[in-house]
Formats: structure tokens, C-alpha cells, sequence
């Protein structure tokens, strides 16, 4: 985000200050340069800039905008300029001989007028506005566009728009899961019928449920009682219904993923299922190989992003196994019934001793 912010603001001074600190022609816009109009149409533009440049960036990783920026800027920045950075060189400068205590105070009444700026300015109505997850595709491109608009000195630079608002129109057009389920299949979140997400789970992970959320541009929080709305739940699992038909299954016991197989269309397994089960089935041992899975529905099935695909390893992440040939990015039903083993599993023989 600095290097975006550092690349709108170059692009300001090549293109925008000769023309902003050209000599005046005019008496009454000398004198409006003489009064600051100049500095404060500056320090306007600087804000506008680097705001604009880091908004992608900042809708990419933490799903929100912020419409307000400039005026929070344009409030703060004077202060933390005059009063909060210099201070701190001071109390650096009077640490040694303790006589720092005076500027950490001038510093702190600052910095307090930045705690005042910020809560007013995000409590102004519309201030947070909230964008869906989109892909790297998106982000790709809008760099793009704003490298085409920042380096290029012609009017090819602004070849760069169309190619930003190029990047805007994709993200926004980029379609969002219909399921998510965590990496150790302990939280699951359906698409319901409302469009909104519904949660079944059997852990208190906030901060999963809350970015979950903040990706799908949902202002509810993670212990909003809306969530459960048409989650039926016992001690065997949950079920919930999912958008276009069916219902979605997260199973904890043996005997519910049997049930389950009959009438669901997708099951987040916590044993192993049946080998004649006609459901499409998230089993743990797909969850440890593959990490955290976003599902969207097809006419075919279920198409599947993994946070470690097959052929994922890396140092700081490294592959548990080779993978398995049933890591496919597509989930689609069993075609045919297969004959039924009645020998209990090794993890459910364990369980019942």
C-alpha cells in the first residue's frame, strides 16, 4: 500500500505541480496563494491521491473502503505534521538527559486529537464501505492501471483508467461462495436462500466467522443470532439449507453421516463415510491435506478452492502428503451405488472402546 501511495504522489508532482505552483496571472489568484490556498490544495490533492491509490489494495485485503479519508486527513494531518512527529524527535533528542517527559505529553495531546478525528469520521453515516472478496485477477489488473497512470508521461497514462475501472467492474462481478468450511471442518458456512450466509459449527472461532463475514461484505458480527437462522443442529451434527434446493450436512457421528447420505448434498464428514454413500463428502483427511475450502455450486456438483491445492508446498507450509485422487477441484455426486462395507472404520472402533 506505501509504494502505491508513494507512486500516486510522484505522479502528482510530475503531472500536478508545475501547474500548482505556476507563477499567478491574476491578482485575485495571487492573493489566494498568499493566504495558502496553494498548500492547502496540496495537501487536498496528496490525500485524494494516496487514498485513491491504496483503495484497491486496502478492498482486496480487508474487504472495506473508506470513503472519508480525505477529511480525516485533511483534519489530522496538520496536527500530527505540526505538533506529534516533532515532538517525538524531541523526546528522543531530551531522552538521554530526562527531560523527555514534556514532549511525550505535547505528543499524546495529538495524538488524542487523531483518536477524536477518526471516531467522528467513523461515525459519519456511509463511512465503511464494505466489498466483497475478489481474486488476485482483480488486483493484477489494477495495479496495472495505476502503474499506467503514474509512470507514463504522454496521454497514454490515461490508458491506465480504462484499465482501473476495467478492475473495478471484475471485482465487483466476481461471484462468492456458496459454502466455506474451516480448515478442521469444525465451522461451516451455507449460503442460504437470503443470499446471506448461515453458520453451523461446533467451536467458538470468532475470528474465523468475523473475516468469513468481512469477506462477504455482511455487516453482522460473529455472535450475530441471525447466523443459526435455519441451522438445525443435535449432538449427531448440523443441517442447513442452501441456496437453489437440498440441504447441506455436517455430520459427527457415524450413524448421522449414514443418514445424512441419503438426503444431503454435500457432508463435512468428521469419520469416514460409507463407500456407497450417494452425497458428495468433505472428509478430515481431504481438510489436513488441503487446509480451508470455499465451494460454489454447479449443475455437476460443487467446484473447489483450497487453501493448499495439490501441488502446494511450500517451506513455511509444507505438503502432508503427496495428495490423494479424490483432491479434485470439482466435487460431483457418486454416479452409482457401490456395494456397502459393513466393517467399521479403524477411528470409529477406537471411538467406541
Amino acid at each position: 500500500m506505501s509504494f502505491a501511495a508513494t507512486l500516486g504522489l510522484v505522479a502528482l508532482v510530475q503531472i500536478g505541480m508545475p501547474r500548482l505552483f505556476a507563477t499567478p496571472d491574476h491578482s485575485a489568484t495571487a492573493r489566494v496563494a498568499l493566504w495558502g490556498g496553494r498548500e492547502l490544495m496540496l495537501l487536498l490533492l496528496a490525500s485524494l491521491v494516496a487514498g485513491l491509490a491504496t483503495t484497491p489494495y486496502a478492498a482486496f485485503h480487508f474487504h472495506r473502503v473508506t470513503p472519508y479519508g480525505v477529511l480525516a486527513n485533511l483534519a489530522a494531518m496538520p496536527v500530527v505534521s505540526a505538533l506529534v512527529m516533532p515532538a517525538g524527535l524531541l523526546g528522543l533528542a531530551a531522552m538521554p538527559f530526562g527531560f523527555d517527559g514534556f514532549f511525550w505529553w505535547l505528543m499524546g495531546i495529538g495524538i488524542d486529537w487523531m483518536i477524536v478525528v477518526t471516531q467522528w469520521v467513523a461515525s459519519l453515516p456511509g463511512a465503511v464501505g464494505r466489498i466483497t472478496a475478489f481474486g488476485i485477477g482483480p488486483m493484477i489488473a489494477a495495479s496495472c492501471g495505476l502503474i499506467l497512470m503514474g509512470l507514463l508521461r504522454t496521454p497514454l497514462r490515461w490508458s491506465g483508467a480504462i484499465v482501473l475501472t476495467a478492475s473495478i467492474v471484475w471485482a465487483l462481478a466476481v461471484p462468492q461462495p456458496d459454502i466455506l468450511v474451516s480448515g478442521d471442518g469444525r465451522a461451516t458456512a451455507v449460503r442460504g436462500k437470503d443470499n446471506r450466509l448461515h453458520l453451523m459449527r461446533t467451536t467458538k472461532d470468532t475470528f474465523l466467522v468475523r473475516e468469513w463475514l468481512a469477506a462477504d461484505a455482511d455487516a453482522r458480527n460473529a455472535a450475530d443470532a441471525s447466523l443459526a437462522d435455519g441451522v438445525s443442529c443435535d449432538d449427531a451434527g448440523c443441517v442447513v439449507e442452501i441456496a437453489g434446493g437440498g440441504f447441506i450436512a455436517q455430520s459427527q457421528r457415524a450413524d448421522a453421516i449414514e443418514e445424512d447420505c441419503d438426503r444431503a448434498a454435500l457432508i463435512v464428514a468428521a469419520r469416514q463415510p460409507p463407500m456407497d454413500c450417494a452425497a458428495s463428502v468433505i472428509d478430515q483427511a481431504r481438510l489436513r491435506r488441503q487446509g480451508s475450502l470455499a465451494l460454489w455450486r454447479t449443475k455437476d456438483g460443487f467446484v473447489v478452492e483450497a487453501a493448499k491445492p495439490r501441488g502446494f508446498d511450500r517451506p513455511w507450509s509444507p505438503s502432508l502428503t503427496e495428495g490423494s485422487e479424490n483432491d479434485t477441484p470439482v466435487i460431483s455426486r457418486p454416479s452409482a451405488s457401490r456395494a456397502r462395507d459393513a466393517t467399521p472404520s479403524e477411528a470409529d472402533l477406537q471411538a467406541d472402546e
